[in-house]
């Protein structure tokens, strides 16, 4: 059928579940055919909203129309497309941020209402239900099982030969659920495919679309900087003798700063050749391939631009020995990030001088992206590292506060920090140890005196937090548009 004939049969309230993993993997052309369709029900004054789960974040051709259209009533578990972002923030869809890898047995256990519909893409399709996946996997495995019905999208843009590049595996439920038997991240514990019961299927949707991933910005001398000092971190902690010789895999979250540790992690040669376990593989892992310097990759997406993806593509039998896709509660479940001890790298938007961390909200209410997969490795990893930039427009943020304005991560999960001047280590420090330490070594220097003396403000006790003045770089930057216009004689 066509994309307008799929759409057709979903109602207003009714849910929807999408394949995919960021803006890959996922369906696009019945997404696009039912934002069309809830404007034209709106034109007629009728109402037309859908609930919506996802792997992660979506496109254009998902997240974007359908929250243009006004056509999603509530969205989980993470998001990243402007239009969407807007829309929760003002209130015109209900969002509620989740942990990625909790969303399938979130569903399964019956704390959220059951999908209607599963809209996947796939790169081939069996008359006996079996669904080969394209470039990502992310919740596609249980949307399958629970929706009423299901419609395929069967993009012929990506190759029948992924067959084999995907490991389809759903836990037991408790009183059932056994050991997830994964012990290096190149072990294979399901089926290449998903199986679908034919009966619900109501329709495929033949397309030939390529995936809306877009390039990051290029790296310039703070990312690149950011990179350098982590790698040379991990270095020293092989040299001391708290990594092993034979390094650790490695979980690296998204963006130009992920990009840019990788990279410099590949450039280290002190630093073995590696495995990685993480739920966004990227361009810059293709790259370490190509040089022999990532062994493996076990993932839930290959969120690869355009030509890199052709390029894998292009040359599958050179990469698909080397290459794996999960569902995301598996390249997320905390059990196994603790059974490989990973060393999960993530970025932050600000951090406080006692070591918590928020990942999502700017100025403590609007809603960024949301919490993904940082809260899932960052606890359970052998090593948590969060890094970020020291200062954002130009120097009139600083990432480092005296109390972030939203916890993410707490400073019993956070191990280090790291921006582009300089390392904190704050493992067995106490919190005044620790704020001295990121004061000193991540701090941008236009914001240490001011942040030592917050320190030497605090009230007395075993973290020296100021009440009266925890958020004053916030609210002096949204009354002047500069945090280091904080005068710290205003709040004795």
């Amino acid at each position: 059928m066509t994309a307008e004939e799929a759409a057709s049969l979903i109602k207003n309230n009714d849910i929807i579940g999408l394949s995919g993993f960021t803006a890959t993997g996922c369906p696009q052309a019945v997404p696009t055919a039912l934002a069309k369709r809830a404007e034209e029900e709106h034109a007629k004054g009728k109402p037309f909203k859908v609930g919506m789960y996802t792997g992660a974040s979506t496109g254009e051709s998902a997240d974007g129309v359908l929250a243009r259209a006004k056509a999603i009533k509530f969205r989980s578990p993470y998001q990243s497309h402007p239009d969407s972002r807007a829309g929760l923030n003002n209130h015109d869809m209900e969002y509620f941020d989740l942990h990625l890898s909790e969303l399938p047995q979130y569903l399964r256990y019956g704390f959220l209402p059951k999908p209607d519909f599963a809209i996947l893409e796939v790169c081939d399709l069996s008359d006996d239900g079996k669904a080969v996946l394209t470039s990502a996997v992310g919740i596609s495995p249980t949307i399958a099982h629970l929706a009423d019905k299901i419609i395929i999208e069967l993009n012929h843009y990506h190759p029948k030969e992924l067959l084999g590049l995907h490991d389809i595996y759903e836990p037991l439920d408790p009183p059932y659920r056994r050991e997830i038997p994964v012990y290096s991240p190149s072990d294979r514990i399901g089926s290449p495919y998903v199986q679908l019961d034919p009966e619900k299927v109501v329709g495929v949707v033949e397309t030939r679309l390529p995936t809306e991933i877009s390039p990051f910005t290029p790296l310039d001398e703070v990312t690149a900087q950011i990179g350098r000092n982590v790698a040379n971190f991990l270095c020293n902690e092989i040299k001391a003798g708290r990594i092993p010789a034979s390094f650790l895999p490695v979980q690296s979250g998204v963006g130009n700063v992920a990009n840019a540790v990788l990279g410099a992690m590949g450039m280290n040669k002190e630093i073995p050749a590696f495995e990685i376990y993480t739920e966004v593989i990227q361009d810059s892992v293709i790259e370490l391939m190509k040089e022999n310097r990532v062994k493996f990759a076990s993932g839930c997406s290959l969120s690869l631009t355009t030509p890199v993806l052709e390029a894998v593509y292009a040359n599958w039998n050179t990469y698909k020995e080397q290459l794996l896709l999960r569902p995301q509660e598996i390249s997320n479940n905390p059990e196994i990030a603790r059974r490989l001890g990973l060393i999960a790298i993530n970025t932050a938007l600000e951090v406080d001088i006692f070591g918590h961390v928020n990942s999502t909200h700017v100025m403590g209410s609007k809603m960024m992206n949301g919490i993904g997969g940082s809260g899932d490795f960052c606890r359970n990893a052998a090593l948590s590292i969060f890094t970020a930039p020291s200062t954002a427009k130009g120097g009139k943020i600083s990432a480092i506060v005296p109390m972030v304005s939203h916890v993410d991560h707490s400073e019993h999960s956070v191990k280090v920090m790291i921006t582009e001047h300089g390392v904190a280590d704050l493992r067995g420090l106490s919190p005044v140890q620790r704020a001295e330490s990121i004061i000193e070594n991540c701090a941008d220097p236009d914001y240490k005196d001011l942040l030592r003396k917050y320190l030497q403000m605090g009230v007395k006790g075993h973290t020296p937090q100021n009440v009266n003045a925890a958020l004053a770089f916030h609210s002096v930057f949204l009354k002047t548009g500069d945090m280091r216009e904080v005068n710290w004689s205003d709040y004795k």
